[in-house]
């Protein structure tokens, strides 16, 4: 017999979960047809999954190599008893330094990472739970830069009670955090009485792809020491920076502002997107704090990483020779795909936002709105969905303050899926010239900051004026030596 919902918990039943947002709407459209090259190539490209599968094989040749890591080889299987059994939810030592050391070496060594402040959880989901858990109350809020993360909603309050406030960040600047807007935040929270216990930051940013400079880190700390608030930095995409002497770590800032109070600086780590591992579960709760250290390991019970993993990843990441040559060929396979992508969407007139780090760009396709309102932005992202068959994210999932936005990952598919993911916007584009609302001259003074190309934007928006050589969209036109010059991607011609 069903069960009501009258006789279940409020948590349970209430739609803190957020599966009713345009984010989730997204994949279960993508579940619901999701495109095979061979079996449903006409379905729907799964673009809404910030997901690194693009150094696997590296990962296999590792494993292969070194078959004694995991307990369940015949060289490993000695190792199993001792695994299985109950351990300590510490983690295996071996795990958390080498865990440190990862975390180290994506940041160019550039700090260290004590093993003992590290906190497993289950993936960043949990460890930003944990740490809401820890720094807040019910009814209590973390400010939180816009555009952020959909699951966010989730991940913080869903289960905590905890209140989250928007920081306006605005396309004027390139979505900048500003001491401005971090301060009328504050002040609206203040006003409308809630109690603001930290701010939270993702460095790199999702959505956006970019990462925060050394003096906005320096004002961002500055600002949470002036308030007595926490500092949550999430650093889960650190190791997708294309450049990686160029990303800061909040770990780094720390050591250079002697007047901050480490108390109140924690991090997020996880392996899900540096390594590509998000089926592993590995979350990382890393704080300067020690009684932070010492709750936060308690409630870990509720979410620890197994021992099985635990062990292989121990092996793995303490192999530096490995560990140097996978961050290295990761940015460059990473950055190599953002190129081929952001190429692709300049020869449409189709520009994005200048990043340098992620999984994804922020797309800028404010000029299809037929006018300029969230309204318009679902109509033309159900437009995406069921026409052009892509599941990309809209903007206003990830709170975004302006309509016309949207989030594309490109390194979830291989190189013929991401050739005919951008053949298929090719065509809708040059299909629909009638949805352009704006002049060329218009769009062009409205993407100053953004990039597209280097190429004039007459080009760009010229489809008969391009090179043959510069048109990465056309299959046909490609050496037959290239890998996307395939039967397949000629097919969709």
């Amino acid at each position: 017999m069903e069960v009501s919902n009258n006789m279940l918990s409020k948590i349970a039943t209430n739609n803190g979960h957020g599966e009713n947002s345009p984010y989730f709407d997204g994949w279960k459209a993508y579940d619901a047809n999701p495109f095979h090259p061979q079996r449903n190539p006409e379905g729907v490209i799964q673009m809404g999954l910030a997901e690194n599968q693009l150094s696997f094989d590296l990962i296999k040749e590792w494993i292969e190599a070194n078959p004694s890591a995991s307990i369940c080889t015949p060289q490993g299987v000695s190792g199993f008893k001792h695994t299985a059994i109950f351990q300590d939810y510490h983690g295996l030592p071996a795990f958390r330094t080498a865990v440190a050391n990862f975390m180290n070496r994506v940041r160019g060594n550039r700090v260290k990472f004590d093993p003992d402040r590290i906190v497993m959880s289950g993936g960043a989901t949990g460890a930003h739970e944990t740490l809401a858990f820890c720094l807040a109350n019910p009814g209590e809020a973390f400010l939180v830069p816009t555009p952020y993360y959909p699951a966010f909603d989730r991940d913080l309050r869903w289960r905590t009670g905890v209140n989250l406030v928007p920081v306006v960040c605005e396309s004027s600047n390139n979505f900048k955090i500003t001491r401005e807007a971090l301060e009328s935040a504050y002040t609206n929270a203040k006003l409308d009485n809630i109690k603001v216990k930290g701010l939270l930051v993702t460095n790199p940013s999702n959505p956006l792809g970019t990462f925060l400079d050394r003096e906005t880190l320096k004002d961002v700390v500055r600002f949470i020491n002036d308030k007595s608030i926490h500092l949550v930095c999430d650093e889960i995409y650190a190791g997708t920076v294309t450049d990686g002497d160029e990303f800061v770590s909040i770990a780094e800032v720390i050591e250079e502002e002697p007047e901050c109070n480490r108390d109140l600086i924690h991090l997020v780590y996880s392996l899900s997107k540096d390594m590509g591992f998000p089926g592993f579960r590995v979350g990382i709760v890393y704080s300067y704090n020690d009684n932070v250290v010492s709750i936060a390991r308690k409630m870990s019970s509720f979410g620890l990483v197994s021992t099985q993993t635990q062990h292989m990843l121990a092996s793995m990441l303490s192999d530096n020779e490995f560990v140097e040559n996978f961050i290295s060929e990761s940015r460059v396979r990473l950055a190599h795909r953002h190129d081929m992508f952001n190429r692709g969407l300049a020869q449409v007139g189709i520009g994005s936002l200048e990043s340098k780090a992620g999984l994804f760009l922020w797309m800028d396709l404010r000029r299809f709105l037929k006018e300029p309102t969230f309204e318009a932005e679902m109509t033309f992202w159900r437009t995406i969905i069921n026409d052009i068959k892509l599941n990309v994210s809209p903007g206003q999932s990830f709170h975004c303050s302006e309509p016309g936005w949207f989030r594309v990952c490109f390194a979830n598919m291989d190189d013929e899926t991401t050739i005919i993911a951008l053949w298929r916007i090719k065509q809708f584009v040059r299909k629909n010239r009638n949805l352009e609302i704006k002049t060329r001259k218009q769009f062009w003074l409205n993407n100053l900051p953004l990039r597209s190309s280097s190429r004039r934007l007459d080009d760009i928006l010229t489809p008969h004026r391009m090179s043959p050589h510069y048109d990465i969209l056309t299959p046909h036109r490609m050496s037959p030596h290239s890998p996307l010059a395939s039967p397949l991607v000629r097919a969709q011609h």
